[in-house]
Formats: structure tokens, C-alpha cells, sequence
């Protein structure tokens, strides 16, 4: 039996992802057994550059911390190497970063699960969510398409209006 010191340890540190699953806005599960040290490094460089926070954690820890802020759907990929990626920033972050490594990484890192807001996703669902642009990206791309029309307009217009001024000097 653990003693009252090793306990409390624990207790504490469930504390301390359930605090930060509470204020994520986004997080993935994945299996990252077979990754070399350098692959692992670039990819806690990116994810850190991201603005997410990247760890690896027992799956009995994260099991009692996932069933702490209403997750429970996630604690059946609980088994094996288990690391898990949070946000507070960016919902798609998470996913497209992992995302892209699991495809690079040749069935050496693969996604397990994972969730935004309170909707979880499997891993089908992750890769999918790793597709989607950031918010950033989607908001230019939005503005580019509202511009679009606009700069069509204007180019029109200049058009009629230098045919006209040729017209009229003739």
C-alpha cells in the first residue's frame, strides 16, 4: 500500500491536470512510443511555439483527471506510451501539429483521441480536425474572399473609365 506521502503526491498532481483540462480550450491524445529523442524535441518546440503545452502522463492519472472535468469518453485510450496535448489558445493547434507528425512519422506516433470544449473526438476525428486551417489562416482567407469582389468592381470601373477618356481625346 502507497504510503500517505506518495498519496498525496498523486493527489496533487491529478489536481494539477485537472485544473489545466478545466482551462483548455482543446487537447489530443496520442501513442508516441517509437519516436527518436530528436524527433520528440522538434515536436515540443513546435507545439510550444503553438502555445501548446505538450506532456507525457500516466494514463491512471489522466484516467482520474479526464473523469474530473466530464471527459469520461477519453479514458478508454487510456493504455500504452500516453502523452497528451492542451490549449487554451488555437482549438485546431493541438491537431494540426500532431496531426502532421503522426503522418510523417510512419506508424511510430499515432493519434489516440481527443476534445474541444466538451466534445470528444476519436482518432478519425482528430486527423480530420488536423486538416482545418487556423483561425488566423481562415480569417484571411475570408477577408481575401470578401476583397475579391470588391477589386473585380474596381478594376471594372477603371477599365470603363480609361475606354471613355480614350473615346472622348479621339
Amino acid at each position: 500500500m502507497p504510503s500517505e506521502k506518495i498519496l498525496e503526491s498523486k493527489k496533487a498532481r491529478v489536481a494539477e491536470i485537472t485544473d489545466l483540462l478545466k482551462s483548455a480550450t482543446a487537447g489530443v491524445i496520442v501513442d508516441y512510443k517509437g519516436i527518436t529523442v530528436e524527433d520528440d524535441t522538434k515536436l515540443r518546440k513546435d507545439l510550444r511555439e503553438a502555445g501548446v503545452k505538450y506532456f507525457v502522463e500516466k494514463n491512471s492519472m489522466l484516467r482520474f483527471a479526464v473523469k474530473n472535468v466530464g471527459l469520461d469518453g477519453l479514458t478508454d485510450v487510456l493504455e500504452g506510451t500516453t502523452a497528451i496535448a492542451v490549449t487554451d489558445g488555437d482549438e485546431t493547434a493541438p491537431a494540426r501539429i500532431l496531426g502532421k507528425f503522426a503522418e510523417d512519422s510512419e506508424d511510430k506516433f499515432s493519434l489516440k483521441a481527443g476534445f474541444i470544449g466538451s466534445e470528444i473526438y476519436d482518432a478519425k476525428g482528430v486527423k480530420t480536425l488536423s486538416k482545418i486551417p487556423s483561425k488566423e489562416t481562415l480569417l484571411a482567407q475570408l477577408l481575401g474572399s470578401l476583397k475579391a469582389p470588391m477589386q473585380n468592381l474596381a478594376a471594372t470601373l477603371q477599365a470603363l473609365s480609361e475606354k471613355k477618356s480614350a473615346e472622348e481625346s479621339a
